[in-house]
């Protein structure tokens, strides 16, 4: 690698322009003398109205054609950095401000003036060496994704938003058709009675999660999660402000019991649940429990928050109706994703609730994102309108069901005693509970290329969690044989 290094020494005017040229980097040698010049005005090695050497001159102490010096002087002169008068040269300019000079920070040091407010949420994205079979916490095989379809209905949807002046900024809370098109679906296969106004269209779940944080928790509010239960979640509404709090959880789910207690004892703003399959227990939420829980919203006046967040699938019967189904607008907020339905990159949520709430959620978004991908939330219309959507759906329902049997019937060979587990009636993912002991947060999985999420970033009051949350949708029969293979190998007996 060859550099040049230029420090130009007194002649009739002092310059000290320490440019260094890289000869093989891939910026052209006119924007590195660009970016020199400016970091030299900035650090005050160039004071406002000071000359610079003529471009034939700075041209042969760098080792490059006049033309380059030419082209960064240009720049920078259209930039306002530089000024230049006939016969005279070319300056610095006088109108730029005299800058202290200050050794700027070193490498890991904090800038002043640059610090982040708040904490960090608690949360992390891995990733793994190429190789690793990931149980993640449920995710769907986008492999499995009907990408032709949503193709050629997203190629519809452009060009005729692109004819008909269609693809400029609209309704914060949705495209009107996709709107309609989810309330037709709620209406229909889930008991909600609901109209377009109720909708909100978000980027994913976590979006609208976010947005009932943003609506429901403002600082100090206490909003009460089960024991286990949803990381994203607890961090929306913990980034408000809002105090969050432990109840109990058992086989059946959420303890209405243990709800009350907390009620009794101080103000709860609102309760978040994942009814249909508790998140990540997998537990279906018995109705003696629905009935208890809203009738303690009414009685306490908190808020249920319903994260429903993979509803279409559920192997035993026809899926348990959702507790919106059954309450009032006012006192619940209802949440659902496309995005386990289709593919997570489509970025497809919808929050549900009172007019008045999502009007609300509208104008938080105007402040956020402005609003979503218009062509996709159309293209998307036109699939659940034609019955796509509920097709692939029935399609998914079957190879999901198998995954699962597939997983637990491997798990059961080659773990046996040292797990537990019930076989969950729907869902994307096992809860695994192993044996006092038994570490599956050990390194030696990371050896064998396989990776889970230990229970333990479920915990909601901090309690030991012994077990995992472990996703069977996005890997097939092949490779989940070949994960439980290396979960056996890479935990100690």
């Amino acid at each position: 690698m060859e550099f040049t290094l230029v420090q130009l020494e007194p002649m009739l005017r002092p310059w000290d322009l320490k440019i260094v040229l890289d000869r093989e980097a891939a910026q052209p040698a006119y924007l590195q003398i660009v970016h020199a010049l400016m970091e030299g005005i900035k650090a005050g090695r160039l004071a406002p109205g000071g000359a610079l050497p003529g471009t034939r001159e700075l041209g042969r102490e760098l080792g490059v054609n006049r033309k380059t010096v030419q082209q960064a002087y240009e720049e920078l002169l259209a930039q306002g950095w530089l000024t230049s008068e006939a016969k005279r040269g070319t300056f610095v300019s006088a109108a730029l401000p005299l800058v202290d000079i200050s050794p700027p920070p070193q490498a890991g040091e904090d800038v002043p003036g640059f610090d982040l407010g708040g904490a960090a949420p608690a949360l992390d994205w891995i990733s793994h060496p190429p190789g690793t079979l990931v149980f993640d916490d449920g995710a769907p095989d986008t492999r499995l994704f009907p990408a032709a379809l949503v193709a050629r209905a997203w190629r519809r949807a452009l060009l005729h938003g692109a004819h008909h002046n269609q693809l400029g900024y609209g309704d914060p809370r949705g495209t009107p058709r996709l709107r309609e098109a989810v309330a037709a679906m709620l209406n229909a296969d889930r008991g909600l009675n609901v109209t377009a106004a109720n909708i909100c269209i978000t980027r994913g779940s976590q979006m609208g999660l976010w947005l009932a944080a943003r609506l429901l928790a403002p600082e100090g509010e206490a909003v009460a999660f089960e024991r286990l239960s949803y990381p994203p979640a607890r961090e929306a509404f913990r980034a408000m402000g809002a105090e969050i709090l432990a109840v109990a959880l058992d086989e059946h789910g959420l303890v209405p019991e243990s709800l009350e207690a907390a009620c009794q004892a101080r103000r709860i703003r609102a309760v978040y649940v994942t009814p249909h399959h508790q998140f990540p227990t997998t537990v279906t939420m018995p109705p003696e429990r629905r009935i208890k829980l809203l009738a303690l919203s009414e009685q306490y006046g908190f808020v249920i928050i319903e994260d429903d967040y993979d509803h279409e699938f559920h192997f035993s019967h026809r899926p348990v109706l959702p507790l919106a189904s059954a309450q009032n607008w006012q006192r619940l907020l209802y949440i659902g994703s496309l995005s386990k339905l289709l593919a997570p990159s489509l970025r497809l949520g919808y929050l549900v609730g009172a007019e008045r709430a999502i009007s609300r959620a509208g104008k938080e978004i105007m402040t956020l994102d402005r609003q979503g991908d218009s062509v996709t939330e159309i293209a998307v219309a036109e699939l659940m309108e034609e019955g796509v959507v509920k097709s692939h759906a029935r399609r998914m329902l079957r190879i999901y069901e198998a995954r699962r049997d597939t997983l637990a019937q491997a798990l059961r060979q080659q773990l046996g005693p040292r797990i537990s587990l019930n076989i969950p009636q729907g869902g994307l993912a096992l809860w695994v509970e192993f044996q006092p002991g038994l570490n599956f947060a050990s390194p030696g999985l990371a050896a064998k290329k396989v990776a889970l999420t230990p229970g333990q970033i479920f915990s909601t009051d901090g309690s030991a969690v012994q077990g995992a949350r472990l996703g069977y949708g996005s890997l097939n029969d092949a490779e989940l044989g070949e994960a439980v293979n290396r979960m056996a190998a890479g935990v100690p007996a």
